[in-house]
């Protein structure tokens, strides 16, 4: 099914029911499938009249409709503003907080901030694939920028160069496109980051990928490990043919930009 490109679209075509019912069915269901929450047989029914599917065996809840185990269940907000709120998270890459969708989609500021929390839950990955063939490494501090602070605060946060003082460090893995999906990630780290990021690294990334870093010491082990390690070095350019980290550092900027944005 179509995926509507622009808010005016996604606006027209989530007001209807019928087309939120057949959008969210053709996610669950790609197969065209419909299977029983409760007892797994895969050919329900769609009933037109009520708008729900109906399990051709009898049991108790045998007719359940699309928001049954997924995060829109008990809740009495309507798909039709449940779908454009999710439209707006993923695709408004300047991000989107509770209260923009509050006024957007006429919602209490508290509904937005617990459909928000339901929406980022279900994009988190269930299960951390080993990542494998070209893969990505690299480091971000993210935290509040020193000149938005107030004197008081910066003078105790900051001495000399900033850098990444008084900010969180988040190590990043980005697994290159594969079956046309890019992969990644990211983790908190501790100041001190160098043994955490080795750890990380033997865990997620198979042995024998090519992993391409910047010029940062942590990652000059790599090569004797079992990796196939490759660096450039930024001071002198950023793109050597296929070794690079623009992939991780494009979501570095999404990141920080849907942060800034909240």
């Amino acid at each position: 099914m179509k995926t509507p490109k622009t808010l005016q679209e996604a606006i027209v075509f989530f007001s209807n029911k019928a087309n939120c019912i057949a959008y969210l069915s053709a996610q669950r269901w790609p197969d065209g499938k419909i299977v029983c929450p409760t007892c797994g047989r895969d050919d329900a029914s769609f009933m037109e009249s009520q708008q729900t599917f109906q399990c051709k065996s009898r049991h108790p809840k045998r007719q359940f409709s699309i928001k049954v185990g997924t995060i829109f269940e008990d809740s009495p907000i309507g798909l039709d503003k449940w779908l454009l709120a999710t439209w707006m998270v993923t695709n408004c890459k300047n991000g989107v907080s509770s209260y923009e969708i509050h006024r957007d989609i006429g919602v209490t500021q508290k509904s937005a901030w617990f459909m928000l929390h339901r929406i980022r839950l279900a994009m988190q990955g269930d299960v951390v694939d080993t990542f494998g063939g070209e893969v990505e490494v690299d480091e971000t501090y993210i935290g509040g920028l020193a000149r938005n602070m107030h004197k008081s605060k910066r003078a105790k946060k900051f001495h000399g160069r900033t850098g990444g003082a008084g900010k969180t460090a988040v190590f990043g893995l980005l697994e290159r496109d594969k079956d046309g999906r890019t992969k990644v990630q990211a983790r908190v780290i501790p100041e001190a980051w160098k043994d955490e990021v080795r750890d990380i690294i033997r865990e997620t990334v198979e042995p024998g990928s090519a992993i391409y870093s910047d010029e940062h010491g942590a990652y000059h082990y790599l090569g004797s490990e079992g990796f196939n390690h490759a660096f450039v070095r930024h001071a002198e350019t950023y793109v050597d043919g296929m070794v690079h980290t623009n992939g991780i550092e494009n979501f570095w900027s999404l990141l920080k930009r849907g942060i800034k944005g909240t």
